[in-house]
């Protein structure tokens, strides 16, 4: 057992838990730097995606970076990317069409969102990686409750 051990105290076990978002069925993971890692700059919430829903609705910054990962829903082939999410980044709020497996990189205080999956034809992996010991949480939109 990882407690018995010289170096367990690093070796967290992680319990699934349920979304915010009702469109989110599956369960979801999260590692939260301040709750899970003796404080560190990293969280990560993992998310299965099956359907279109607006996930953030109002555009925001964060004092911290956030990385944000879209792949595809089968782990034997993760580049097969079967949805069309739609996110806004900068002051001029420019739009971007994502689909296909990619990697968002979100520096402290870049103003991002709404973010909004407009078509899942297959399902897709969301990864929220933020450098910060908390997570990115802003206000669920009402119709994803």
């Amino acid at each position: 057992m990882a407690e018995n051990r010289k170096h367990g105290e690093y070796i967290t076990e992680l319990a699934t838990l349920k979304s915010v978002y009702k469109q989110i069925t599956a369960a979801q993971v999260a590692v939260g730097g301040a709750r899970d890692l003796n404080n560190a700059n990293f969280s990560l919430g993992w998310s299965y995606l099956t359907e279109p829903f607006l996930m953030v609705e109002e555009a925001h910054t964060h004092d911290f970076d956030q990385i944000i990962l879209f792949l595809g829903g089968d782990p034997g082939n993760v580049g097969d990317f079967g949805a069309e999410v739609e996110m806004h980044l900068g002051e001029n709020q420019e739009k971007h069409i994502i689909n296909y497996t990619s990697c968002v990189y979100i520096p402290a205080g870049l103003r991002h969102c709404p973010l909004n999956v407009k078509k899942v034809n297959r399902p897709i992996t969301f990864i929220d990686i933020t450098l910060s010991p908390g997570f990115s949480i802003r206000p669920v939109p009402p119709a994803s409750r």
